[in-house]
């Protein structure tokens, strides 16, 4: 089961989010360990070279035998990172707005849970930081499964209907520079966030360079529904547009204005992706028609640790 497959109308029965991360998480290893990749998982080595004139109390004698190299075996403490999840729950995460399918907020719920999972499953620490117009909520990472529940619990309340206060306006730029003070530096610091933002764009930028300053390794997830919100694909109608940040509406037809609105959106994401390039930040665009797993494959590809 992906998050793509949950009836949107049954979500009291399917709120146990640890539950559909591991189904996500595990599908995909097992999955994987079939394919090419299979074996992928240089970044979690749990041994490393013995450098010589160092103690000779943690070389790994059997793998010596095998190798005829010495490795010397590594601890939690040096394979472990920190992972800080964020995730933007202002108001127009919440596009589609009351419809029978996910919208952008639930599949960043869905999305961070899986990865929870997967650092928690690496024995890393991990922490939660909520965000719209400020900081709503912040957990500095651990890696107890009591701090892991209070996480899930946390993101649970918001896949409920109504979870957002509407006109909830957004501060990415302001916030992010919050969080790089709030959070342990080196930290893998994982965004969930639609990017919107009032046309300040060098104030945005700014605040992801704050980020890579405090040694943070950083990856967007810009989560967008790619047909309605960059394809502008609407019939041929007239349509009420609601402005979910401001409460501003306007009543025109989307042929009007399709050719200037895919254009201006186009050329923001191409800057932000430039961007994010330049400053060595991961760039994944998650369209939140695709299943959950398939927007996660390249992430856990790199990262996932196998048994």
């Amino acid at each position: 089961m992906d998050a793509k497959d949950v009836n949107l109308e049954l979500f009291p029965q399917y709120d146990n989010l640890e539950f559909l991360a591991r189904q996500v998480v595990e599908g995909f290893i097992t999955g994987l360990h079939k394919s090419p990749f299979h074996g992928f998982s240089v970044e979690f080595a749990e041994h490393r070279l013995y450098n010589k004139g160092e103690s000779t109390k943690h070389i790994d004698w059997k793998l010596y035998a095998r190798t005829d190299k010495l490795f010397v075996k590594r601890y939690e403490e040096e394979t472990n990172l920190r992972g800080q999840i964020i995730i933007d729950v202002s108001s127009s995460m919440l596009f589609p707005y009351k419809e029978k399918r996910m919208n952008k907020l639930q599949f960043s719920i869905y999305a961070a849970a899986s990865l929870v999972y997967l650092l928690h499953r690496q024995r890393d620490a991990v922490g939660l930081t909520l965000f719209d117009d400020d900081v709503k909520f912040n957990l500095d990472a651990k890696s107890s499964q009591v701090h892991l529940s209070i996480m899930y619990n946390e993101m649970r309340q918001y896949l409920k209907p109504d979870s957002i206060q509407l006109q909830k306006r957004t501060d990415t730029a302001g916030t992010l520079h919050k969080i790089a003070d709030m959070i342990h530096k080196r930290s893998l610091v994982i965004l969930f966030s639609d990017m919107f933002i009032d046309g300040d764009n060098e104030a945005l930028f700014s605040a992801l360079q704050h980020l890579k300053y405090s040694k943070h390794e950083i990856i967007i997830f810009h989560v967008i529904d790619r047909k309605m919100e960059e394809e502008f694909a609407f019939s041929n109608r007239p349509y009420k547009f609601v402005d979910l940040e401001t409460g501003t509406t306007m009543i025109l037809n989307p042929a009007e204005v399709r050719d200037g609105y895919v254009k201006k959106v186009s050329a923001l994401t191409s800057e932000l992706k430039y961007k994010c390039g330049l400053f060595g930040i991961d760039f994944v665009e998650a369209d939140i028609n695709m299943p959950v797993d398939e927007i996660l494959k390249p992430y856990l590809i790199k990262r996932a640790k196998f048994f």
